[in-house]
C-alpha cells in the first residue's frame, strides 16, 4: 500500500489562496492611503467653484429672520451651516459657530436640514442664535443639491457667489481656526 499524497487540483489551490490574495491586496490600498499623508477625513466637493445651487428656501417661522436664497450673496461672503435639532454633532459645534458670528466681515446662514420647525426652533432658543437667514429643507431636497452628505456641514460662498469651500462634519474651535478662519479669508481677498 503506498502513501502518495494527492495534489489538490489547481482551482481548489486557486480558490484557497484567493482570500489571502484579496486580504494583501487590501492591505496594500490602505497602507498607501495611511502614508499618503492626505487627510483621509477630508471629502471632497465637486461643486468647489461653482455657483451655489440657486436656493429659495421659506425662512423658520417664528424667528424674525429671512429664508435662505443665494440671490442675497452677491457682493459678500457668506457661511452656510447646514443643522438639524436632531443632529448631536451639530450641538457639539454650535458653541463654535456663536464664536463665528461674532465676526462681522462675513454673513452666516443656515439650512436647517429635515426638521420638525418646533424642534429647529427650541435647539436655537436653548443654544443661541448665530445665523442672519435660516431657510428650512424639510424634504431635504435643497441639501442633496448643495451635494450634502451629512449634517453638520459648513460651505464658504464667496463674493462671486461661488462655493469656495466645504467642510464636512462638526467644527472644532481648531479646525474654526486652523482651516475654515483661513478659507473665509482667501474668499474675503478674492476680487
Amino acid at each position: 500500500m503506498s502513501m502518495e499524497t494527492e495534489t489538490p487540483p489547481p482551482s481548489r489551490r486557486l480558490f484557497v489562496l484567493l482570500p489571502l490574495l484579496i486580504f494583501l491586496g487590501l492591505a496594500g490600498l490602505f497602507l498607501s492611503q495611511l502614508l499618503s499623508g492626505r487627510d483621509v477625513s477630508e471629502v471632497p466637493s465637486a461643486l468647489i467653484g461653482l455657483p451655489a445651487p440657486q436656493t429659495n428656501l421659506p425662512a423658520l417661522e417664528g424667528i424674525n429672520l429671512p429664508g435662505l436664497d443665494t440671490k442675497s450673496f452677491a457682493g459678500k461672503v457668506t457661511l452656510v451651516n447646514v443643522f438639524a435639532s436632531w443632529c448631536a454633532p451639530c450641538r457639539e459645534e454650535h458653541p463654535v459657530l456663536l464664536a463665528l458670528a461674532q465676526d462681522k466681515r462675513f454673513v452666516m446662514a443656515a439650512l436647517n436640514y429635515k426638521d420638525q420647525p418646533e424642534n429647529a426652533r427650541r435647539f436655537l432658543g436653548d443654544l443661541g442664535n448665530p445665523f442672519q437667514a435660516i431657510g428650512v429643507d424639510e424634504a431635504g431636497r435643497t441639501a442633496i443639491d448643495w451635494g450634502v452628505y451629512g449634517v453638520p456641514e459648513t460651505f464658504v460662498i464667496g463674493k462671486d457667489g461661488r462655493i469656495a469651500y466645504k467642510y464636512v462634519g462638526p467644527l472644532t474651535a481648531e479646525a474654526a481656526r486652523m482651516v475654515l478662519l483661513p478659507q473665509i479669508d482667501r474668499a474675503l481677498a478674492a476680487h
